[in-house]
């Protein structure tokens, strides 16, 4: 008897090669044209005129790349640190205590930025600040983009890690119960450690989400906030170069970096 598995393996159909041939080229195909072009002798971006590494070192000397960078990096690590601590408890609240009302509404929350368009939630998170503002008198500077940052960074920190926590045994904290620790004990001697992969997964996963965000941060961003993704928008708009190129490269490498991080450490077992 035929395994019905087989009939409905996708790889199998006519013509599924080709279609996702066709789509990994339209993907990857522009990103191979950037990276090539980053290494442009010339100033064209379409007309090769030799290698050359120049693009790249205008683009570390440039000082409104370095001021960009340097607010992605402070934005980028403050959302991380705070997004994580966060996750974390959240994590720990809907997987390792007995079921309680109200636990699926609350994972649902957790996860809506994930769902909810990012212009609609650039679009009330200016109006949320914009707000305070104007009652209160209160404005937060740079801490708004942190604060902001944070909030849609929670979800990509928490998956990982309520993963890494749903691999795990109950009875190991029922284990050290047992041995007189206490919860705090507990927590720090036997779940912390088995669930440090999960959380540094988390944490690089949030970090490059935070570093590579552009809708959100566009609208947030007050004066002198310019993020390193809203300088190379502005600096397409003043015409596509090699060193825009060089930037969008490093960026896509850190991106990459962090991303496979993320994977390879969501992957260890203890």
């Amino acid at each position: 008897m035929a395994d019905p598995r087989a009939t409905l393996d996708l790889k199998r159909q006519p013509g599924f090669g080709p279609v996702a041939w066709f789509c990994l080229f339209m993907l990857y195909a522009p990103i191979a044209v950037l990276f090539v072009f980053s290494f442009n002798a010339g100033r064209s971006v379409n007309n090769w005129s030799g290698f050359s590494l120049d693009w790249y070192v205008k683009a570390f000397h440039n000082e409104g790349i370095q001021d960009a960078a340097w607010i992605s990096l402070q934005v980028a690590f403050a959302a991380t640190l705070a997004a994580t601590i966060l996750a974390t408890a959240a994590a720990l609240a809907t997987t390792r205590t007995r079921p309680w009302a109200g636990q699926t509404g609350a994972y649902l929350v957790i996860n809506l930025p994930l769902m909810v368009p990012e212009i609609v939630t650039a679009i009330a998170t200016l109006s949320f600040f914009a707000l305070i503002a104007s009652l209160s008198g209160i404005r937060f500077g740079l801490g708004t983009l942190i604060i902001t940052h944070t909030v849609f960074c929670i979800p990509f920190a928490y998956l990982p890690i309520r993963a890494r926590l749903e691999g795990m045994d109950l009875t190991l904290e029922q284990a050290a119960a047992d041995l007189y620790a206490t919860p705090w004990q507990a927590f720090r001697r036997v779940t912390l450690p088995l669930l440090a992969p999960g959380i540094s997964a988390g944490a690089a996963l949030a970090f490059i989400v935070s570093f590579d965000d552009f809708t959100i941060s566009q609208f947030v961003a007050g004066p002198g906030q310019q993020t390193l993704p809203i300088y190379i928008y502005g600096a397409i708009r003043r015409g596509v170069t090699p060193e825009v190129n060089a930037i969008s490269t490093i960026l896509l490498m850190i991106s990459i970096l962090f991303v496979s991080a993320s994977f390879l450490i969501g992957r260890r077992r203890q």
